[in-house]
């Protein structure tokens, strides 16, 4: 086992839970540590922005770093236990498998699922990434992330299968698509002959902070298919975002004359 990163994983822990700032000796002392095999990490940790030290009084404290890595971890635990309901429901009225998935850089990772009945599915598993570009629920979460990390994928577009999308500027059209009309398609991109349809779920605040979609063998989901359970899909990542705190926008009647 790597000392250096366990040393520096416990002094992290020690300052988390501490309620005030500390030094290097009462650290070392705590953890039954020499100040050297104390002040390495400590250097390594405020590079990394976990810890800050007080110019003042030369002790460090945790950083909110460590804050927000924990609600990201809290909020895909709400997020599961928000879809576990409508993602068994679009299971049920779809046939087909329901992947819950979020964005990690240009990558998407499936967080959970809902196995489909027939004997022939698609293969994925939780925890497994995917190029975000190849697959329904990475372009329905990316269509509506920055514009510098859109742009950065669309310089990127690695071809998987025939299927995929690999020119920019059809790749951009279909972002452009996906924002108007919230549901996102795959034809094949990641598995060929494996097709899929996906919406983004958003949080309280409004950001897309996840996707939920199915996926099956294109022989089921075909373009018909796709049409008749594209809002169904909707309506589940609008229920989801809705367990997460999210009110879409109430639109404003119209006016006698207005077209």
């Amino acid at each position: 086992m790597d000392k250096t990163l366990i040393n520096a994983l416990h002094i992290l822990e020690r300052l988390a839970l501490s309620d005030k700032p500390q030094g290097v000796t009462e650290l070392a002392t705590a953890l039954k540590l020499s100040k050297s095999s104390v002040h390495r990490p400590l250097t390594t940790l405020m590079k990394l922005g976990y810890i800050h030290q007080n110019e003042e009084t030369g002790r460090y404290e945790a950083s909110l770093r460590m804050w927000e890595i924990g609600s990201s971890v809290l909020a895909r635990l709400d997020l599961k236990r928000a879809a576990a309901l409508p993602m068994a429901k679009l299971a049920a009225a779809t046939g087909e498998t329901v992947h819950l998935s979020v964005l990690d850089g240009s990558d998407v990772i499936h967080i959970d699922k809902i196995e489909c009945e027939h004997a022939i599915r698609a293969y994925s598993r939780v925890g497994g990434r995917v190029p975000c570009h190849c697959i329904a629920t990475g372009k329905a979460m990316l269509a509506f992330q920055a514009a510098e990390l859109i742009a950065s994928v669309a310089k990127n577009l690695k071809r998987v299968t025939p299927g995929t999308i690999v020119d920019r500027k059809q790749f951009l059209a279909e972002l452009a698509q996906v924002r108007r009309t919230g549901i996102a398609v795959s034809r094949g991109g990641w598995q060929e002959g494996v097709d899929g349809v996906a919406a983004p779920i958003r949080d309280v605040s409004g950001a897309v902070v996840a996707g939920v979609g199915i996926s099956g063998p294109a022989a089921r989901l075909r373009a018909h298919v796709r049409a008749r359970h594209a809002p169904m899909v909707a309506d589940t990542a609008a229920n989801i975002s809705c367990a997460l705190g999210f009110k879409a926008p109430q639109l404003r009647p119209r006016a006698a004359g207005e077209s």
